[in-house]
């Protein structure tokens, strides 16, 4: 049976060990790699970064400007500080990452988890926090922040092999700028911010080496179960996704895309007849949803089959936000919509 499905990352189970034996026994010969869940602090996403950016010395909080999409607060360098000076201490990934990476390779030596399955770990783009988080001088912060978690990343590839590992840049506050729900500092048009998002995008992806796995989860969010807006279809989504794939020095291995509960129609897909991946770049849809179960991922398999004749599928954000105990049947849902395929 070939890999048909993709874990985006969060998964709200108690633990890593409790997420990889959940997920390598109800997807057993579907999913190629595993992610470790996000458990504890990790359970929202970028919400996690914010306590630390509150408390760096150099920073200071302050309120949003508004009503804002998710959490409110926000930091600036405190006054008298050279944004340009600002650096970051560990921001935690690294260490959840490789803390993680032992139980795996219990696991996989347990024979839980098959041989070729790999570990994924799922990074946020850096503008993901800065927009999120910061008031001013946000490409100070950007390349601060960026710069250190590229330095997590290193940590990482210091330690697990890169024949296990796969890496994934979770790409979704890019959207919320695309349609002015963040502030953009990287340009007040759409080509720009466009070019600029996809030159980030790129960059980070160059950081991972050839032989570690490299995917892109793009996502309009998922904050209560509620987008930053509803895409009005997948163009803005294709031309990320060809950018990155145009742009990018490496194998790209996978892309992720969001598909909204309500869009079984052929224009919501109609778009990627112009995005032009690689052969070896599998697009994962994220089509299932547990509120309307098989017959609603049928519905939007077979619209998206007259655009779109190869994919795999997932849900359309990570899992962190559902109960726990809707877990199982959701990753059975996930093996049930794979064999349609």
């Amino acid at each position: 049976m070939k890999p048909t499905v993709h874990l985006c990352g969060s998964v709200p189970l108690a633990d890593s060990e409790t997420v990889f034996r959940a997920a390598a026994t109800a997807l057993n010969g579907r999913v190629r790699r595993i992610p470790d869940g996000e458990p504890g602090e990790r359970g929202n996403w970028v919400v996690w970064q914010l306590p630390k950016l509150s408390a760096h010395p150099d920073l200071e909080t302050v309120p949003p400007p508004g009503r804002e999409y998710g959490p409110t607060m926000r930091v600036r360098p405190k006054p008298g500080v050279d944004p340009a000076s600002v650096t970051f201490e560990p921001l935690g990934y690294s260490a959840a990452a490789l803390d993680s990476w032992q139980v795996f390779t219990r696991l996989r030596a347990e024979g839980v988890i098959p041989p070729d399955v790999r570990f994924q770990v799922s990074l946020p783009t850096p503008v993901a926090v800065v927009a999120a988080f910061v008031a001013e001088h946000h490409a100070e912060l950007e390349a601060a922040y960026e710069a250190r978690l590229l330095a997590e990343l290193e940590e990482i590839l210091a330690v697990i092999p890169p024949e296990d590992l796969a890496v994934q840049w979770d790409t979704a506050v890019e959207f919320a700028v695309f349609e002015e729900v963040y502030p953009a500092w990287y340009g007040t048009d759409h080509p720009t911010r466009l070019a600029e998002t996809v030159k980030r995008l790129v960059r980070l992806g160059n950081a991972v080496p050839e032989e570690v796995e490299l995917g892109y989860h793009l996502c309009y969010g998922d904050f209560e179960h509620t987008h930053f807006v509803e895409p009005a279809d997948t163009s803005t989504l294709a031309a990320v996704a060809g950018g990155i794939a145009e742009g990018i020095g490496r194998l790209l291995d996978w892309v992720h895309m969001p598909v909204p509960r309500d869009r079984a129609d052929e224009a919501y897909f109609a778009p990627l007849s112009a995005l032009s991946l690689p052969a070896e770049t599998t697009l994962f849809l994220g089509l299932v949803h547990a509120t309307d179960g098989l017959e609603g991922a049928r519905a939007r398999i077979d619209a998206a089959r007259g655009t779109v004749k190869r994919f795999g599928i997932a849900t359309e954000c990570g899992m962190g936000r559902r109960p726990s105990e809707q877990i199982p049947a959701l990753l059975a849902l996930h093996a049930a919509v794979a064999d349609l395929l």
